[in-house]
C-alpha cells in the first residue's frame, strides 16, 4: 500500500490492484475499487489488476504522487502516475500506453469510477453536463446512455457526485477524445484513441469537497477554466466584435425561404409533392418584418432559413446564388435592407458539415475519410445524399461565401454555422488533410472567427464548451428528457441550469415558447420553456406573426436578460427543497424565483 498526504485529503493506493482510497479532513472516504482496463477493438479486455505491475514513489517541488507501469499481452505497457498538488490538493490520474497498433485499442479505462452505487436515497446524487445539466437522485437509475465529451452527451468535460456531506467534481483534462459510461450509478471515465493510436498520455481531474453541492461544481469548473484561458465571457466578445453588443437582450425571429426535399431524402412524401418543394419570396418577409415592428418590437435578430439555390438544408457549401423564384440576390438584398432599417440584426443559416453530392464543388476526396478509407455517408436531410466536409477545409469555403455576399451587396449580421455545436467532434484519415478531434474543434473556431473578423456575430446550434472561445449564440441550449421530438416528454433526472452557472456571461442562450407553451424540444412536458428563460436570464423567440400581446411577452423577458447578459449566475437552488420552485441569484444582487407548476415569478 502507497500513500500520498494532501493540506485536506489522503490518498493511499493498492497500485496492483489499481484501487485509490481518498480520504478528506472531516473523515468522508470515496474509493476507487473497479477494475480498470484496456479494451481493444477486437473486443478483448485487459484488466490492470491480472498484469505485471511495478510502482515507485514520485515527486516534484510541487506535486507528490506514484507512478505505476501495468504489463498487458501484445506488447502493449500501461503506464500511470497519479499525484496531488500541494498547492490545492487537486488529484490527477495520468495514463499513457505503449505499444499499440493503428486501431488495436478502443479505450483506456484509468482510473475506475469512484463508488457511487448503493448511495442511499437522499443521501446525495449525480450532476452530469448533458445538454443544459441533469441531476440524479442516489437511488435512481441513471435512464442515460453512455456518454461523449463535446456533444449533447456532455457539453462539457464534467461531472461530479455528492454524498451526504462531501462530493468531488471530476474533470477530463484531456478532453477532446474523452467518454464516459454508466455503470449503474458509478460514472466511469474512458479514453479512446486519436487517428487510430493512444497517441498522448491522458489526464482526469479530481477536486473533492466538503459540505458541497452542484454550484459548488460549477465555479470550480468556471475557476479551471479562467486559471486556463479559456473562460471568454460576452463582455469579451463585445469589445471584440461591437456588433455583438446589439444582440444582447434582443429575440430571436426564425423563419426560412424555401424547402426543396430530394427524392433520396428521409424527408420525402412521394404522395404529396406540395410538400417537397414551397417558398415564400424575400419581399414577403420583409413585409412580416415590417408589420412585427408595428405591433412594438423594436429590436430582433433574424435567423433565416432556406435562404439558398434549392432550399434549407440543400447543395452545400454551394448554396448559391440565393433562390431565384424567391426573389434571388435582388430579394435577398432587399430583405437584408430592410431588417437593418427596422433595427433588426439580419442573420443567416449557413453549412459547413454536410457535404452534398450535388454540390458544384463536390470532390470526394475532400470528405472526411474513416480509418478504413470509407467515407460517412447520410441521406436523412431535405438536401439528400451526402457525406461530410473535412473541418480543416471549411475556412476557405467560409471566406469564399463571405466573399460573395459582399459581392453581392447583400449585407449579413449574423451567421450559424450549423451544428458546429452539437454533433460529435471528427477524425479524418485522409493522408492530404488528417485531422484530429482537437483540430476538427480548432477548424470550426477557426470558421465562427472568420465571421467574426467580418463583425459578423457567430452562432451555431447548441452549446459546447469546446467553441466558447468563438461562439456568441446558440439556437437553443435546453435539457435532456425521454423524447425531444415530443411535446409530452419527461425529464430524464432533473433538470439544472449547469451550463448557465459556467457559461451565462460567455453565449446567448434563446428559449423557444411564449408565455402559454408548455413542453417543447428538450422542455419537459409539464414546463414553460418562457419560465426558464425568465430564471435563467436567456431571451425568447417571437414569432414573425405574433400578436402585440405576446410581443409584450417577449420584451418583458428579453428586457430581462438584457440586464443580466454580462451578468454571472453564481447560484441556482431549489426552494425548500421543492423541485418545481427555484431561484437563482445572480452577480449584481438579482434574485429569480419561479414556480414551474402555477408559472408565477418574482425579480427582486
Amino acid at each position: 500500500m502507497m500513500e500520498i498526504k494532501g493540506q485536506a485529503l489522503t490518498v493511499t493506493a493498492i497500485p496492483e490492484k489499481a484501487v485509490y482510497t481518498i480520504t478528506l479532513a472531516n473523515g468522508d472516504l470515496w474509493q476507487m475499487s473497479g477494475r480498470p482496463y484496456v479494451e481493444l477493438t477486437d473486443g478483448s479486455v485487459y484488466y490492470l489488476d491480472e498484469a505485471q505491475c511495478t510502482a515507485a514513489e514520485r515527486k516534484t517541488g510541487t506535486w507528490h504522487g506514484f507512478g505505476a507501469e501495468y504489463t498487458l499481452p501484445d506488447g502493449l505497457v500501461l503506464h500511470t502516475l497519479v499525484y496531488v498538488e500541494n498547492t490545492r490538493d487537486d488529484l490527477y490520474f495520468v495514463s499513457r500506453l505503449e505499444g499499440d497498433t493503428r486501431g488495436q485499442v478502443q479505450f483506456v479505462s484509468f482510473p475506475a469510477a469512484v463508488d457511487f452505487n448503493g448511495t442511499e436515497p437522499g443521501h446525495g446524487y449525480t450532476v452530469l453536463p448533458r445538454m443544459q445539466g441533469t441531476l440524479v437522485p442516489a437511488g435512481s437509475p441513471i435512464r442515460i446512455w453512455d456518454g461523449t465529451v463535446y456533444e449533447r452527451d456532455a457539453y462539457m468535460p464534467m461531472y461530479g457526485q455528492v454524498r451526504d456531506n462531501s462530493g468531488y467534481l471530476a474533470v477530463f483534462d484531456t478532453p477532446y477524445d474523452a467518454k464516459y459510461k454508466l455503470r449503474g450509478e458509478n460514472v466511469e471515465p474512458l479514453f479512446r484513441t486519436s487517428l487510430g493510436y493512444m497517441a498522448y498520455p491522458r489526464k482526469m481531474l479530481y477536486r473533492f469537497f466538503e459540505n458541497c453541492d452542484y454550484n459548488t461544481f460549477a465555479h470550480s469548473y468556471r475557476e479551471y477554466l479562467a486559471e486556463r484561458g479559456e473562460l471568454y465571457t460576452l463582455a469579451e466578445k463585445c469589445a471584440r466584435n461591437p456588433a455583438v453588443k446589439r444582440l444582447l437582450g434582443v429575440p430571436i425571429i426564425h423563419e426560412g425561404i424555401a424547402v426543396h426535399i430530394h427524392p433520396q431524402s428521409d424527408y420525402y412524401a412521394k404522395d404529396n409533392p406540395a410538400h417537397n418543394d414551397y417558398h415564400t419570396s424575400f419581399y414577403a418577409r420583409a413585409d412580416q418584418l415590417r408589420a412585427l415592428r408595428e405591433k412594438g418590437l423594436e429590436e430582433a435578430y433574424i435567423h433565416l432559413d432556406g435562404w439558398g439555390n434549392h432550399g434549407y438544408d440543400n447543395l452545400h457549401p454551394d448554396p448559391f446564388p440565393p433562390h431565384e423564384a424567391a426573389g434571388g440576390a435582388e430579394g435577398m438584398k432587399h430583405l437584408s435592407d430592410t431588417a437593418r432599417e427596422l433595427g433588426y440584426i439580419f442573420g443567416i443559416h449557413d453549412q459547413y458539415r454536410d457535404y452534398y453530392y450535388d454540390a458544384p464543388s463536390f470532390d470526394i476526396n475532400n470528405a472526411l475519410e474513416n480509418i478504413d478509407g470509407s467515407h460517412p455517408f447520410c441521406s436523412v436531410w431535405y438536401g439528400g445524399p451526402h457525406s461530410w466536409l473535412c473541418a480543416t477545409l471549411a475556412p476557405e469555403y467560409v471566406r469564399r461565401n463571405y466573399d460573395e455576399f459582399e459581392r453581392l451587396g447583400i449585407v449579413i449580421e449574423g451567421s450559424y454555422l450549423d451544428v458546429f455545436s452539437v454533433v460529435c467532434l471528427d477524425e479524418c484519415f485522409n493522408p492530404e488533410h488528417p485531422m484530429t478531434r482537437k483540430q476538427c474543434a480548432d477548424a470550426r473556431n477557426e470558421c465562427l472567427n472568420i465571421l467574426t473578423s467580418r463583425g459578423i456575430i457567430p452562432s451555431s446550434e447548441e452549446t459546447l464548451g469546446c467553441m466558447m472561445k468563438s461562439q456568441v449564440l446558440c439556437h437553443h441550449a435546453p435539457f435532456y428528457t425521454s423524447d425531444w421530438g415530443s411535446s409530452n416528454a419527461d425529464a430524464i433526472g432533473v433538470p439544472i441550469p449547469l451550463y448557465n452557472l459556467v457559461y451565462h456571461d460567455c453565449v446567448v442562450i434563446p428559449w423557444i415558447g411564449t408565455r402559454a407553451t408548455k413542453g417543447g424540444w428538450g422542455i419537459p412536458g409539464t414546463d414553460s420553456p418562457y419560465l426558464y428563460a425568465i430564471l435563467n436570464g436567456n431571451p425568447v423567440y417571437c414569432s414573425i406573426q405574433a400578436s402585440r400581446e405576446t410581443v409584450a411577452d417577449v420584451k418583458e423577458a428579453c428586457s430581462l436578460a438584457g440586464k443580466l447578459a454580462l451578468q454571472q449566475m453564481v447560484k441556482h437552488e431549489f426552494i425548500d427543497g421543492d423541485y418545481r420552485k427555484q431561484r437563482t441569484t445572480w452577480a449584481d444582487g438579482t434574485v429569480i424565483e419561479a414556480d414551474l407548476d402555477t408559472c408565477e415569478y418574482t425579480v427582486k
